[in-house]
């Protein structure tokens, strides 16, 4: 088992120069905050611009920790706004994970999470009607529901808005919510590992060639999880666990309008450095594309969305004290295939 890992990590890159033509631009959101920490950022593609949120606050699980948001507006992000303090009957919880979905010619969602950790918590959601700039009151998710638990949903061809789920009682297990009308009702899936052989969470979903869905995400097992269903969700194969590396950290996933993939993930078994970029044909086989960071400190839990222009946009925590926003031209990069989970020199 040494030895597998030892060939996973091994040849890990150092970080591409900035002026690769693959990277349009990086920036931090913002550089100075009146929070101590962040993290757990999503990016949308809203009506007007970029929106991005995030929660913060003296640290996680403080009381004090709400959720944040930026837009773009002319180019630069606006000062950070906080959406939500997370006070429910005059106490003080905090708040977590927020997700934004764009619905198509509709409103901008921002789905999140109240309460004191991740085995307590409920999903809440909260709607935009002109891009990220007011938003609705809060609205609770029905009893056992949590929304999309890190990564964005995926809107399937009947109109079904599919969100990637998960808990963390009874072992770490994945399941799948889905509301056929943006919110209102809702169902659940079964969970679809039992969480004592891989211990999952944190879902991102592919859209494959013949019309299949993959799952795939973090695990405890130092691997990436993977799992596919080819009747829209409605049942999974046995989770398996693929030779991508996964220091029991998040993940996120996109299918591009070219029917490319894209990985954004933590290419080690232990911290979270590096933060690399791969993509794949297939969903099977990876490709390197470019490793985002790998000086000592904290680069995780990225978001990954492809806007109307084509391009790739990431942001991820940066240090726990900002959000960092890449945008990648992917059809840039010189990929080289990872074989056995080795980045490639």
């Amino acid at each position: 088992m040494k030895r597998f890992f030892a060939a996973l990590l091994s040849g890990i890159a150092v970080a591409a120069s900035a002026a690769h033509p693959g990277i349009v631009k990086t920036e931090l959101i913002f550089e100075k905050a009146p929070f101590d920490q962040c993290h757990a950022s999503t990016i949308a593609e809203g009506k007007n611009g970029l929106v991005a949120a995030w929660f913060g606050g003296t640290r996680e699980k403080h009381p004090d920790v709400g959720i944040w948001l930026s837009r773009q507006v002319e180019g630069k992000w606006t000062a950070p706004v906080e959406i939500d303090k997370g006070i429910v009957k005059e106490i003080d919880y905090p708040c977590w994970n927020p997700v934004l979905f764009q619905r198509p010619e509709g409103d901008l969602m921002l789905f999140y999470k109240i309460g004191p950790n991740p085995r307590e918590w409920w999903g809440v959601y909260r709607t935009s009607a002109d891009g990220g700039e007011t938003w609705s009151g809060r609205v609770d998710l029905p009893a056992n529901h949590a929304g999309p638990i890190k990564n964005k949903p995926v809107l399937l061809a009947d109109g079904t808005l599919l969100c990637p789920s998960s808990t963390e009682t009874k072992g770490w297990r994945v399941h799948f919510e889905l509301t056929r009308d943006f919110g209102k009702t809702w169902a659940r899936t079964t969970p679809i590992n039992d969480g004592v052989a891989v211990n999952a969470i944190q879902p991102s979903i592919l859209t494959l060639a013949d019309g299949s869905l993959m799952a795939l995400g973090r695990s405890r097992e130092s691997l990436i999880w993977q799992s596919v269903s080819t009747n829209q969700a409605q049942s999974w194969s046995e989770m398996r666990l693929i030779d991508m590396p996964n220091p029991n950290s998040g993940t996120d996933a996109v299918t591009l309008k070219s029917g490319q993939h894209v990985l954004v993930y933590n290419h080690t078994t232990r911290g979270r450095s590096p933060l690399n970029v791969a993509v794949s044909a297939n969903g099977v086989n990876w490709n390197a594309a470019v490793v985002l960071e790998d000086s000592p400190g904290e680069y995780s839990y990225p978001a990954a969305i492809q806007t109307s222009d084509g391009l790739v946009h990431i942001t991820y925590t940066w240090k726990r004290t900002s959000v960092k926003h890449v945008v990648l031209d992917i059809g840039k990069f010189a990929t080289k295939p990872i074989v056995r989970g080795a980045w490639p020199r």
